[in-house]
């Protein structure tokens, strides 16, 4: 009786949970809701707006997808070369993976482009090759989940004398710094030596999607604000077809194609937030925020594995409907409406779900003041025109495109013609071999210094790739632990506002003791003069 009991209260306090969180999404702050403007990419128009951003000139939107029946894992609408037309087009999508097309998704001003595409079909490689990934492959197993498991056993009240040993044995700095070195070279060849590249993975929604997003961290100071930084996650994550649901894994029903790749992308961006503080427009409060908000089932961004999924879900429930054991699925805002008797608005006030953009309906004010970067150092080009748009530059002529690289199976080759039956390997990937620090500062050295001193102002971001300074992202990882729970719960940013605060009114407690001591000294010498008066 008394376990009864016990759950009883546990569900009803589950539901009234649930309803207090459905009361505050009712409570918006403003119309928009956004705090920060977001391209969300899911109309032709967002896609327009991209291009004529960047100044890609040479590349159009297709609406091929546009219901969603010739490749079910992209968006419905994609930008393709000007010169390819839609019937041409058709015909390609059967020689590639899950029907996923070479795409473009970003022009550098010097009028390179970076792409992204599927592996061909088996039948239709020109290698003839196997099409497993041969970059970062543990993004696709069990290893490198591993490593949140080792993180949450720092949680545990027992310590754990191996939870060091088990965290190096996952590798998972060795994938940050990999990421991190693999995105400076592909950023390397689109700004210094003007060449365009495709980024080839067989699925093309795994590690394209963190590759072309961290690329242009690195090279758009537009992506490096809040409205850009999300706008970027949209367009190569959720309209990229990126298989949320599976790789985050909500509902614990299958670890087999769970995988921490997203949140692996947020921690390589705060990496570079901590090697370049002012080049970024939020903070890493803001990162935090973002990488907790991966498990909001409340929101649409990451609960669904592409858009065509996003698009029957929202079909299937509204952002009113709640879930409990005994009830099963609950529309509050239906009940609220027919016990009121307004049966004309009950459509009318059901929407589609929330976005995770929509910060003001999950945190307060205060919480949402900590995502702007008091430090960040705004640049007049980055803010009007993205990345300093030069609607002049060179475009790609994909009918002779002899500067394209094609980045796949972590091997970087010149393809000449587009997709050419063979081709030449401009780098290899070394042997695996032990490096002293020395060694890997030097490399460092020598790809910055292969960066010209005009080039080396201007936009791009090289992080440095070798310890100390690939770090452990303490804060987020290591939040239950108690030497960092007072950083975590009160951060930097917040920390010296309140201090500074502080400051303030000890300053004005000084001003107002000294000016009632100036005050009673005037009254005591007035007093001390007529008290001495020869008239008195």
């Amino acid at each position: 009786m008394t376990n009864t009991m016990a759950k009883n209260q546990q569900v009803f306090g589950s539901v009234v949970q649930q309803e207090a969180m459905l009361r505050s999404l009712d409570k918006r702050d403003s119309p928009t809701r956004m705090d920060y403007p977001t391209q969300m990419f899911e109309s032709a128009a967002d896609w327009e707006n991209e291009i004529e951003r960047v100044g890609a000139s040479a590349w159009r939107v297709t609406p091929l997808n546009e219901r969603c029946d010739t490749c079910t894992s992209l968006s419905k609408y994609f930008v393709v070369p000007c010169k390819l037309l839609d019937n041409e087009l058709k015909k390609t999508f059967a020689h590639f993976q899950q029907r996923r097309i070479p795409r473009w998704s970003w022009h550098h001003q010097g009028g390179s482009d970076l792409l992204r595409s599927a592996g061909f079909q088996t039948n239709t490689d020109p290698d003839k090759e196997d099409v497993s990934a041969g970059v970062l492959s543990l993004l696709f197993g069990r290893a490198g989940w591993e490593w949140g498991r080792a993180l949450h056993d720092t949680a545990t009240p027992v310590p754990n004398e191996k939870w060091l040993s088990n965290l190096e044995a996952t590798r998972w700095l060795d994938h940050v710094r990999s990421c991190l070195k693999k995105a400076s070279e592909v950023s390397m060849l689109l700004s210094e030596r003007n060449r365009s590249v495709v980024l080839q993975e067989p699925e093309d929604r795994d590690v394209n999607c963190l590759l072309a997003s961290l690329v242009q961290v690195l090279s758009d100071p537009y992506s490096r604000t809040l409205s850009g930084f999300q706008s970027l996650v949209q367009k190569e994550w959720v309209s990229a077809g990126h298989p949320f649901m599976q790789r985050i894994n909500h509902f614990k029903q299958s670890d087999k194609e769970e995988s921490p790749v997203f949140l692996l992308f947020l921690d390589c961006v705060w990496q570079c937030l901590q090697q370049y503080p002012t080049a970024f427009e939020f903070t890493e409060s803001y990162l935090l925020a973002l990488h907790d908000s991966t498990y909001n089932l409340f929101c649409s961004t990451f609960t669904h594995n592409c858009p065509w999924d996003r698009i029957r879900g929202s079909q299937r429930h509204s952002s009113s409907q709640t879930y409990t054991p005994i009830n099963g699925w609950r529309d509050i805002v239906r009940e609220k409406v027919l016990l009121n008797g307004d049966y004309k608005s009950v459509e009318e006030v059901k929407s589609a779900p929330p976005t995770v953009w929509e910060w003001s309906l999950f945190y307060h004010h205060s919480r949402r003041q900590q995502f702007r970067n008091p430090l960040y150092r705004i640049r007049q080009q980055a803010v009007l025109n993205g990345n300093g748009v030069m609607h002049n530059a060179d475009k790609l002529d994909v009918s002779n495109a002899c500067n394209v690289y094609l980045l796949s199976k972590g091997v970087l080759v010149l393809q000449s013609p587009f997709f050419p039956r063979k081709s030449v390997t401009v780098s290899k990937r070394g042997g695996r071999r032990s490096q002293s620090v020395e060694s890997l500062l030097e490399e460092e050295k020598q790809l910055r210094s292969n960066i010209s001193s005009e080039q080396s102002m201007a936009d791009l971001l090289l992080p440095l790739c070798v310890a100390p300074w690939v770090r452990l992202w303490t804060r987020c990882y290591l939040r239950c632990a108690t030497d960092v729970q007072g950083d975590n719960q009160r951060p930097p940013v917040a920390s010296l506002a309140e201090e500074l605060k502080t400051l303030e009114d000890k300053l004005k407690k000084l001003r107002v003791n000294s000016q009632d001591q100036r005050h009673n000294g005037s009254v005591q010498s007035d007093v001390n003069g007529v008290s001495s008066s020869p008239y008195r």
